[in-house]
């Protein structure tokens, strides 16, 4: 049996009246990337904070690497790295000063070790550089660096690619599955699409609740009501998109739609009435309301697609 590395019960953070993080739980084992995504303000970092012991819980509990955050968050430091939205790093030090004052935080003189992440991370070249001088690439770089000096067990990753372009991005995804390799185990969290689809397991989260966790695929599978249509309206081009919305939102076999580059997406029951095929449906719907599509084509199912559902199904509930 794998070992659980994370377990959190009903974490519950409230500030006032507002409810932060909600109930939340779940587990994360050893060498698993799990991610939590969801848009700013639903309750990730919170949620890291509390597991860190920075915050302490309103109502539930925790536990990190066998650990209690609310009384034994000094032995939770010890064993896990924490990168966060803002890197903290010196910009007045080069890249390997700032390595070796973390490294001496965490009581290790082993100066080899800062050898080693340099080259884990690709800033070999670059270990006389001030780190004001360096792009945000470089410099998310050297914060994970940081975040692993004193090779942790578990990393916390806290929308650690914001900010950076997209190759810097997927370069920072190689290095996070590299240190998967050496047994770490990560929990990051993103606001980024692309990026979840990098996650052994993915959580998704809104409005402090944890809406689902499992793998892309599975989500993909199981959490849309039905499947997915890409329509393609047939005059008027880009222009006729916002019309064809708000009628496909009336179509009755529609549960929910939205633009999507140049086309719409639209998702329908699994089962239709009488069996009719949902592809007409929306055909005769759209041709009937005097904007007629050109193709109606089965999608494949997004992440974006699972999220939308889920976040609009919560707060109908």
């Amino acid at each position: 049996m794998a070992e659980v590395v994370i377990a959190a019960r009903e974490l519950t953070r409230r500030f006032g009246d507002f409810t932060a993080v909600d109930r939340v739980t779940f587990e994360v084992e050893a060498g698993e990337v799990v991610g939590y995504l969801g848009p700013n303000g639903s309750g990730k970092t919170t949620t890291i904070r509390m597991l860190l012991g920075l915050l302490l819980p309103s109502a539930g509990e925790a536990r990190v690497l066998g650990y209690d955050p609310v009384t034994q968050a000094e032995e939770i430091r010890s064993q896990v790295g924490y990168m966060s939205q803002k890197f903290s790093l010196y910009h007045d030090l080069t890249v390997s000063e700032n390595l070796a004052f973390y490294a001496g935080v965490y009581g290790m003189h082993d100066r080899s070790r800062i050898g080693e992440v340099l080259e884990l991370v690709g800033l070999r070249d670059q270990m006389k550089e001030l780190v004001k001088n360096l792009s945000a690439g470089w410099r998310q770089r050297l914060a994970l660096g940081v975040a692993i000096v004193h090779r942790p067990r578990l990393l916390l990753l806290d929308e650690p690619t914001s900010g950076v372009d997209p190759t810097a991005r997927r370069e920072f995804w190689d290095l996070i599955y590299t240190l998967v390799e050496g047994e770490v185990t990560v929990l990051v969290t993103t606001h980024y699409m692309d990026e979840a689809e990098y996650c052994g397991r993915l959580g998704m989260m809104r409005d402090g609740r944890l809406l689902a966790l499992d793998t892309p695929s599975a989500l993909k599978e199981t959490a849309l009501p039905g499947p997915v249509w890409d329509v393609y309206p047939g005059s008027g081009g880009i222009a006729a998109l916002p019309d064809a919305l708000d009628d496909l939102l009336t179509c009755p076999c529609v549960l929910h739609a939205g633009l999507a580059g140049d086309h719409l997406r639209a998702i329908t029951p699994r089962q239709m009435e009488g069996g009719a095929a949902a592809d007409e449906a929306i055909r005769e719907h759209l041709t009937a309301s005097g904007i007629p599509a050109a193709r109606i084509e089965p999608g494949e199912p997004s992440l974006e697609d699972v999220f939308l559902t889920l976040a609009r199904e919560g707060s109908d509930g």
